[in-house]
């Protein structure tokens, strides 16, 4: 590939060994142009802005000005192509049946990096456009996007009601949310508290990349699974790091597959 059509990616990841990596790989692909790096969401804005990347390969959990933060920051309609480069014990992949976005769930390999680059090159190459172009982004994507930048669209906390107060519970700290009747039950630091609203319901508020539904009755935050004990016929038992066992519907498999990024 000619100089001038090597690709300039910009690499935007907390940890210098995570940068450090992303660096070694893309050195070794001839069609890989100037590499940027930025330690934090804010750099990556900045750089974006001035140098205008034809990929972006953005750590989506960051301190302050997350994945998310950077992609609000610039406008879905500027972004350039990103891919976005996350840790499975933190978030899950579950908005990305996209054209122009593909993401890499760490650790992965040279294999799957390739793969990730060549994937990237021919969609550019498909639409010489995409990088300005809204619709590099995919439709659930966007909604998320949109969702997040909306104060209380996508909670942080929830407000359980008892007697006498009201309790703030941080959905990071939620292990896992149960069906109890037309209500649910919020299980959080060994505790269960009453909360008056659908299961359903409570899952359209609750991060997607955070929350799995792995049976009718049960959503669970991704970060307090431990195993998953594979049972006869295909079913699995989801074991939580607080030693409680949930059973996982075969109905919703394939998309606890979807979140992990791969088959079970």
């Amino acid at each position: 590939m000619p100089a001038p059509d090597r690709l300039s990616v910009l690499v935007v990841d907390d940890e210098a060994p995570a940068r450090r990596r992303l660096c070694e790989l893309l050195a070794a692909d001839r069609a890989i142009g100037e590499v940027r790096t930025a330690e934090n969401g804010v750099e990556a804005v900045a750089a974006i802005d001035a140098a205008r990347p034809d990929l972006v390969l953005l750590d989506v959990q960051m301190p302050g000005l997350d994945g998310f933060g950077v992609i609000e920051a610039i406008g879905p309609d500027r972004m350039p192509p990103t891919v976005f480069v996350t840790a499975f014990d933190r978030f899950a992949i579950q908005a990305f049946e996209v054209e122009a976005v593909d993401y890499l769930l760490k650790p992965f390999s040279d294999r799957r990096f390739a793969a990730t680059i060549e994937r990237v090159r021919a969609r550019i190459a498909e639409r010489p456009a995409a990088a300005g172009d809204a619709n590099a982004f995919g439709p659930e994507m966007l909604q998320l996007i949109a969702a997040r930048a909306r104060p209380g669209a996508i909670w942080e906390w929830i407000a359980v009601r008892t007697r006498d107060a009201t309790r703030l519970i941080s959905t990071a700290e939620i292990e896992r949310v149960e069906a109890a009747g037309v209500y649910v039950n919020v299980h959080s630091g060994g505790a269960a508290y009453l909360y008056r609203a659908g299961l359903a319901s409570v899952a359209e508020r609750l991060d997607p990349f955070r929350f799995v539904r792995i049976h009718r009755s049960h959503l669970v935050n991704v970060g307090a699974i431990d195993s998953l004990e594979r049972r006869s016929h295909g079913e699995f038992e989801v074991v939580l790091k607080s030693g409680t066992r949930l059973a996982m519907s075969r109905t919703y498999r394939a998309g606890v597959e979807a979140v992990l990024g791969q088959p079970l």
